[in-house]
């Protein structure tokens, strides 16, 4: 299991939305609130962020617990960014593909996350898998259920598919393939959210010129909203939108 979320909004340091509130993703990482599977997320974690002036964010990654990188503590308290994307890590399944399989995976300007596990993995997912070209099956960053599904939401994107439209489509296709799959899924690109609730928790947080997605809410801020389950959900700067998500392949 993991824990992620996606911020949109007025720059701000990455500690303070990763860090210091009383229930960021240092504490979930240890002590999850609100996570319906596994107690600790130490398998990794990482953070994808977007500066003023370039597209493509940076990252950083690390296969060890985000309490225990006393580097990443330090990045945190002064690196600022109005867009970005954190995640902790509980592996499903033990591997030893560190931190490649830590998420934010990323290409070109976006940034992906997954929330939950894939039952029969990887045999259940096969003839998705066997439906994506060679060369993508290569490039996959990870051997695990998240890099897959990465690959998945990424080649709908390539197609022309919308951020919303390529998670729907992805999520809804696995859960057939994978009945009982957990599939929570976040993507941005520094300007929009899409996120699914599928098997997991998922909330947000919104006001004029702010956005946040989350696995669970970081503080007791009465604003937050919990999103109810087979849900897309869809955030900019200006507005959310939720919409129920259809059980049946796309």
């Amino acid at each position: 299991m993991c824990r992620h979320l996606a911020y949109l909004g007025d720059p701000v340091a990455l500690g303070a939305l990763l860090v210091r509130p009383p229930h960021a993703l240092l504490r979930q990482a240890w002590e999850p609130r609100t996570q319906s599977s596994g107690v600790v997320n130490a398998d990794g974690f990482g953070v994808g962020w977007y500066a003023d002036g370039d597209p493509v964010p940076a990252r950083y990654r690390r296969a060890g617990p985000i309490w225990g990188d006393l580097s990443f503590a330090d990045l945190a308290r002064v690196v600022r960014s109005g867009a970005l994307l954190g995640a902790v890590r509980g592996a499903t399944l033990p591997g030893a593909d560190g931190e490649a399989a830590a998420a934010p995976f990323a290409s070109g300007r976006w940034l992906f996350s997954h929330n939950g596990a894939v039952p029969g993995w990887p045999g259940s997912l096969a003839p998705l898998a066997a439906a994506l070209p060679a060369a993508e099956l290569l490039e996959l960053a990870a051997r695990t259920d998240s890099a897959l599904l990465w690959a998945l939401v990424l080649r709908r994107l390539r197609s022309g598919q919308g951020p919303g439209d390529a998670l729907a489509g992805t999520v809804t296709a696995a859960a057939e393939a994978a009945p009982g799959a957990r599939l929570n899924l976040l993507l941005t690109d520094g300007a929009v959210i899409a996120a699914t609730a599928w098997g997991n928790s998922l909330w947000y947080l919104a006001e004029p010129g702010l956005a946040v997605v989350a696995s669970e809410p970081y503080d007791d801020d009465p604003r937050w909203r919990e999103v109810p389950g087979h849900t897309l959900v869809t955030a900019t700067r200006a507005a959310v939108v939720l919409t129920p998500l259809k059980e049946s392949s796309a």
